[in-house]
């Protein structure tokens, strides 16, 4: 576990006074240490196991960062913050609706967002035992109301991603001097596509072959002009950063429009393609050749090979953690308000802030009428200048001569902060290396599928004596997993409110899938 402290000059007091003063989140890190620090932390603290094969693999990266400022208190004009990895998930890789299982043990969506919020999931379940059952230090303090807790207030907690998440924050505009993102299209072709309906989600062939809509693979991303493959500063292959760093954020209207221009008077030929597909009862996609083959501000399914997938976009989940918090159902229980992240922090990779803000905020920014303690927040979203070493543009960078081709990593990492088996690698959906015979052992599990997450609930429960339990865990017997998430009344109030404002179409899988004990 990586540590990083530094102390900040605390502005506007003197030597003889000793103002209260709380250091702003701009103050406090930069995006660049933020990546740093995770980088560093998925090289020391990851085994080799589960990552990718170099030369021939890639993967993403999230993570998850505790950011704790306190005061001096012998009032030395400084303020020390400290920087902690207290989740991290890899992965690319999402199961289809015929391999989804009723008992929960398997991960629908392994995509490295996911697994980082899983493992946070899991990380904040240990934090919640600590104070209520061991009376030890931990993130949560009591709230102001009985049986609940609260998360500390010099805490905050920042979202990493090596790269911009599936979907809608994943639509960027791209220049006319630049790479086209995939195979060229014809517009033979757009003319003459089939057109997607709400009882089909399959690609056409042709299309395929221009988009690797398991992996993301032929998203194309081009190296800056006439910089080196490897970048001599650090080391790494430096991709270009398009959109909001060079032109500053293009408005969404210019996507749209038949003029397609940039500030700076660069036309927009063309968008950054995303794999994940509209969901039904959403517009869809135009398909035409361009800046307008996609439609911006939908919500769409993560694609699968041949299987279509019940999984929403990570653009469309990390929006919804923005208003409902990312503790889930299942630990709001025990919170006197959500847990939501301060801030979202995007590596090197095709890049809009625009994208980023309307993805994740501004689809959402109108919803209304809330429980109390939930709210859309104003999340702050920067990007790094540092590239992600396990990406596919760094590994694409390497790789001299080499013929083989260039293939996401299968195998899925979660990481959690907590003392007892922290590191869970995965392979669709289960431990990695397990058996067809393997998977009817139901100790053979991963640690953040949602059986294993409802275990530790559980274990927190009984740890409790039952005169200590929330209100909302006493009032009826509960059973099942789907029982317990409804009784979160609150939070259930709130992701009803979220859809009927902004989400109508967001997939439920069947609570038959949540039946389980």
């Amino acid at each position: 576990m990586r540590v990083f402290v530094t102390s900040l000059p605390q502005p506007g007091v003197g030597l003889g006074a000793c103002a209260p003063w709380r250091a702003s989140s701009k103050t406090m890190w930069t995006a660049d240490e933020i990546a740093q620090l995770c980088y560093k932390h998925y090289e020391t603290q990851l085994s080799k196991q589960g990552k990718p094969e170099p030369n021939r693999e890639w993967t993403l990266l999230a993570a998850v960062v505790k950011v704790q400022s306190t005061t001096n208190q012998a009032c030395n004009k400084s303020v020390q913050v400290t920087k902690e990895v207290v989740s991290m998930g890899t992965g690319t890789k999402c199961i289809g609706l015929s391999k989804m299982r009723k008992t929960g043990d398997v991960l629908n969506d392994s995509h490295a967002e996911i697994i980082a919020r899983r493992s946070f999931q899991r990380y904040l379940l240990h934090q919640l035992y600590l104070a209520a059952v061991l009376k030890e230090n931990s993130v949560f303090v009591p709230g102001i109301e009985e049986r609940l807790w609260k998360l500390r207030p010099d805490l905050s907690f920042v979202f990493f991603s090596s790269h911009t998440p599936c979907g809608d924050a994943s639509i960027i505009p791209m220049l006319e001097f630049e790479d086209q993102p995939c195979c060229p299209i014809s517009r033979d072709w757009a003319n003459n596509q089939l057109i997607e309906t709400s009882d089909n989600l399959k690609v056409p062939e042709d299309k395929r072959k221009c988009e690797d809509l398991d992996s993301l693979v032929n998203k194309k991303i081009r190296l800056e002009p006439r910089s080196p493959a490897r970048e001599l500063a650090n080391g790494t292959a430096h991709c270009q950063n398009l959109g909001a760093q060079e032109f500053g954020p293009v408005p969404q209207s210019i996507i749209n429009s038949d003029t397609r221009m940039a500030p700076g008077g660069a036309k927009v030929v063309d968008v950054h393609r995303t794999g994940a597909k509209c969901v039904p009862g959403e517009a869809g996609d135009s398909g035409k050749p361009g800046a307008a083959y996609h439609q911006v501000g939908l919500l769409r399914v993560k694609p699968g090979r041949g299987d279509r997938t019940c999984s929403m976009s990570c653009s469309d989940k990390l929006a919804r953690w923005n208003v409902l918090g990312c503790q889930g159902a299942l630990l709001m229980h025990f919170l006197e308000e959500p847990i939501y992240l301060s801030a979202v922090v995007i590596g090197k990779c095709p890049y809009s802030q625009e994208a980023m803000q309307r993805a994740l905020i501004g689809r959402c920014q109108n919803v209304s009428a809330l429980p109390k303690g939930f709210g859309v927040q104003q999340i702050k979203i920067q990007q790094s200048d540092l590239l992600f070493e396990q990406s596919r543009c760094a590994v694409q960078a390497k790789r001299v001569n080499n013929s083989a081709r260039l293939v996401p990593c299968g195998a899925a990492i979660s990481w959690s902060a907590v003392p007892e088996q922290p590191l869970d690698v995965t392979a669709n959906g289960f431990p990695q290396g397990m058996t067809k015979k393997g998977i009817r052992n139901l100790q053979i599990r991963s640690r953040i599928s949602k059986v294993e997450l409802f275990r530790s609930f559980q274990n927190l429960l009984n740890s409790i004596s039952e005169d200590r339990w929330p209100d909302s865990l006493r009032i009826q017997k509960l059973k099942t997993y789907q029982e317990y998430k409804e009784s979160a009344s609150d939070y259930q109030e709130a992701w009803s409110t979220l859809r009927k404002q902004a989400f109508g179409s967001w997939i439920r899988n069947s609570p038959d899938y949540h039946q389980f004990k």
